[in-house]
């Protein structure tokens, strides 16, 4: 024995350490061919189809007179915004399919990561031995459960609410300036005018 207590179960599973997938990491063949896959798919299965009906919807709105077109260029500006909105539409749809096929793929270091963020995700805190840097930071600062230390810092750093005092000056009883007469002005045949 080398001194150091080891509290693991027999047969429990080790978790394997997360692959680090950053910006310099180069995919594999099978990786880039996933990534072509997913690129075609996606803009003739999804972008082409969500933005020739954002086209044609916008059009018809045009038509109808419940949008209006511009003076110079007609209906091309708007229909340009919705292509593009459509093409992003169809693209961020097939967001999750192609994380699908990443988390199918056997020897993938980026599937890999796929796999294990979503179990990290779906069990409960502390199953991991692995933390983030910044999850010993945050740790000991929760949103929704605070210590009454907490309570009273908040306390002292919130103003309190002081109401104003009713001012005299502006009760019912003194006048503000404003009145109800309408003053009645007279004019005679030579048009000049009086107030009575």
């Amino acid at each position: 024995m080398n001194g150091r207590a080891d509290f693991r179960e027999p047969n429990a599973e080790v978790p394997r350490p997360i692959p680090h997938i950053g910006a310099d990491y180069i995919p594999t063949e099978e990786e880039r061919r996933v990534f072509a896959e997913c690129n075609d798919e996606s803009f003739w299965f999804r972008s082409v189809p969500l933005a020739a009906t954002s086209m044609l919807i916008t059009q018809g709105l045009i038509s109808k007179g419940i949008l209006s077109s511009h003076p110079k260029y007609g209906s091309i500006p708007k229909l340009i915004f919705a292509c593009i909105m459509g093409y992003f539409a169809g693209k961020l749809s097939y967001v999750k399919t192609c994380q699908e096929k990443f988390k199918n793929l056997e020897n993938s270091p980026l599937g890999e990561a796929l796999r294990s963020g979503q179990a990290r995700r779906s069990l409960p805190p502390g199953h991991y031995s692995q933390k983030s840097k910044y999850d010993s930071n945050m740790s000991d600062q929760s949103s929704f459960v605070t210590s009454p230390a907490a309570d009273n810092i908040e306390k002292e750093m919130i103003p309190r609410y002081e109401p104003i005092p009713f001012s005299a000056s502006m009760n019912e009883s003194t006048p503000t300036g404003i009145t109800d007469h309408i003053a009645q002005v007279k004019v005679n045949k030579y048009g000049d005018t009086w107030d009575e």
